[in-house]
């Protein structure tokens, strides 16, 4: 079942699907950091409102705003 990363819940893990942002800016700073179909990703902190989200990706941690990952589609 494909989902936003931001809708994972805490140390769930999931591959990502694709990027769906229409903005070439934000697909271009998130396939740079490594957010590349097929990779694995695991929720490891959320904040209390949701934002920001820190995932596991590829052996380091990256912090995302929520509004970033409802971009990446990932299937748990």
């Amino acid at each position: 079942m494909e989902m936003p990363l931001s809708d994972l819940v805490l140390n769930q893990k999931a591959k990502v699907k694709k990027i769906s942002s229409t903005d070439s800016v934000l697909t271009k700073k998130l396939l740079s950091m490594g957010v590349l179909k097929g990779v694995e990703v695991v929720v490891t902190k959320k904040s209390v409102l949701g934002d920001p989200i820190e995932v596991s990706i590829r052996g380091y941690n990256l912090s995302l705003r929520k509004d970033e990952a409802c971009y990446i589609m990932v299937e748990a």
